[in-house]
């Protein structure tokens, strides 16, 4: 069958499983729209294209498949470029599908709409950027984004469709199976093998890329006796469980552990400075004679290791957990009950308010069991951040380390609602934050989604208000005034509550469940 080239995309992206994108349609991407009536790919329309790609981040982290967006070409993509650098910090599979302008006008600047002097190179400096060059060339040219996406460290792809290429002739694409993940050597695994068993008092450090393994990385904490330390990406992993520390390496009862070991196991976590050092206070215990494994060689080698592996960290899992012997008479759950309890105790030496913050979330969770918790850069995601145990593997995620974007969690909701059909989404956001991506609220009416906004409404930024306080610098631009969130929620055909920050109060308001999305105001102490 013939098909357009952007037909034959669309087509393209459903062989290889694409179900949901997310979107604003514009001239430059028509033939991308023409296919999709007939491909059964959904689509969603965000507000504004940063909150197409940051829907797609959600969807990705949840569904564990790429998330999809199409921008126009110029402020489209430009729109979507925080989104993009957000996915590249928290290594989330993100393909950004966008038009440019037509081949022979390229780098020349006649002033076209949406042009950009070099849109590709622009892009290169964040991500993989590919771009279709022909009919011919559209078969290549998606195997290598999806490559790219699924090998190696996941993080955003971009690619380009010139608006005079879209149109031509082109047939729907073959697609190969995928690539099988990537595994650890032989004799590095019988070398693992061996550090761990002698080791006395391991400690595993999990991270992102430990999402989609909870039950590899509970069978192997297990067999190890050792307490499990889990970066915020990890959280959920080991809900409830003797042997996990649900806690922020950057505290000095994570620090002490991990110092304390004989032998640390490094999964799936790059070991960055907003996970491990957010207080400045000089890095990390020696971690030189660490086992690490990770996809990406580059992390891999910023950290000196006893032993490397890059590789998969599920199939390694798998492949350790072989003939590996089980620790018996250990101080594992001892080891983590002592952190955990020095952990959560930190959290008021930190800051007065973070603890009923922290309660205040865990309110989320004994009201509804096994949701997905989406959090923004706000006070009780800070908190929770530094102590919190989740109880769903991968259903806690926010964008307040790292690369740290505002305005994250109401878009990346909406995908994190489409990954799991029928799942309780909470998306907790500031006041300050919500008036970054305020329409997005819209898009899950349209969609009716089971997605509840939480406002912790600090009428302004006051965790940079007080950060000014605390080192000498006068309070200012910190007080935005709020919306009227009532109103706010009218205009958007939300159901409506306001409560006080109190827990009983909190739970009480979640437990009374409308239909579709709704808002609940936490007036902040």
């Amino acid at each position: 069958m013939t098909l357009t080239v952007g037909q034959a995309l669309v087509h393209g992206l459903r062989a290889h499983g694409v179900e949901v994108v997310f979107g604003i349609p514009g001239v430059h991407t028509i033939e991308l729209y023409r296919g999709l009536p007939a491909s059964g790919i959904r689509h969603v329309t965000p507000r504004h294209e940063q909150g197409a790609a940051f829907m797609a981040d959600g969807y990705a982290r949840v569904s564990g498949k790429p998330g999809v967006a199409f921008v126009i070409t110029g402020p489209g993509l430009t729109n979507a470029l925080t989104a993009m650098a957000q996915a590249r910090a928290d290594s989330v599979p993100l393909l950004v599908i966008s038009g440019i302008n037509r081949r022979d006008s390229l780098g020349q600047g006649l002033g076209l709409l949406h042009e950009l002097p070099d849109q590709a190179g622009l892009m290169r400096a964040l991500c993989p950027s590919f771009r279709v060059t022909s009919a011919e060339t559209l078969e290549s040219t998606l195997a290598q984004c999806f490559a790219a996406l699924t090998t190696g460290r996941p993080g955003p792809v971009h690619l380009e469709v010139p608006t005079d290429v879209m149109p031509l002739p082109a047939a729907a694409p073959r697609i190969a199976p995928p690539p099988a993940p990537r595994r650890a050597e032989h004799a590095q695994i019988i070398t693992a093998r061996s550090l761990l068993t002698r080791a006395q008092r391991p400690v595993i450090l999990a991270g992102g890329g430990t999402r989609h393994a909870a039950q590899a990385v509970q069978d192997l904490a297990e067999r190890l006796d050792a307490p499990v330390i889990q970066t915020t990406n990890a959280r959920g992993l080991l809900h409830g469980h003797p042997l996990g520390v649900p806690a922020s390496p950057s505290l000095q009862a994570t620090h002490d552990l991990i110092a304390s070991a004989d032998q640390i196991l490094a999964l799936g976590t790059e070991l960055g400075p907003t996970d491990y050092d957010m207080y400045v206070r000089g890095g990390l215990p020696d971690l030189s004679g660490m086992i690490r494994v990770d996809l990406c060689p580059l992390q891999l080698a910023r950290h000196p290791a006893a032993l490397t592996m890059c590789a998969d960290v599920g199939t390694t899992l798998a492949d350790l957990l072989t003939d590996l012997p089980a620790r018996r008479g250990g101080q594992g759950a001892q080891r983590a009950a002592t952190a955990r309890t020095a952990a959560r105790a930190e959290l008021a030496r930190l800051h007065p308010a973070m603890p009923h913050q922290l309660t205040m979330v865990e309110a989320i969770r004994t009201a509804l069991p096994r949701a997905i918790i989406v959090g923004d850069s706000t006070q009780p995601i800070y908190a929770a951040n530094l102590f919190y145990d989740h109880d769903r593997p991968g259903g806690w995620f926010n964008a307040a380390t790292g690369y740290g974007a505002l305005g994250f969690a109401p878009g990346a909701a909406v995908g994190a609602a489409l990954a799991a059909p029928g799942t309780p989404v909470l998306c907790l956001i500031g006041d300050g934050g919500l008036q970054f991506s305020p329409g997005e609220l819209r898009t899950a009416v349209d969609e009716a989604l089971p997605i509840t906004y939480l406002i912790w409404n600090n009428a302004g930024f006051r965790e940079i208000a007080e950060s000014m306080v605390a080192v000498g610098v006068p309070v200012t631009g910190c007080t935005p005034s709020p919306l009227r969130m009532e109103p706010f929620a009218a205009a958007c055909d939300l159901s409506f509550t306001r409560i006080d920050a109190d827990p009983a109060a909190l739970i009480t308001a979640l437990r009374a469940r409308p239909t579709g999305p709704r808002m609940i105001e936490i007036t902040a102490p």
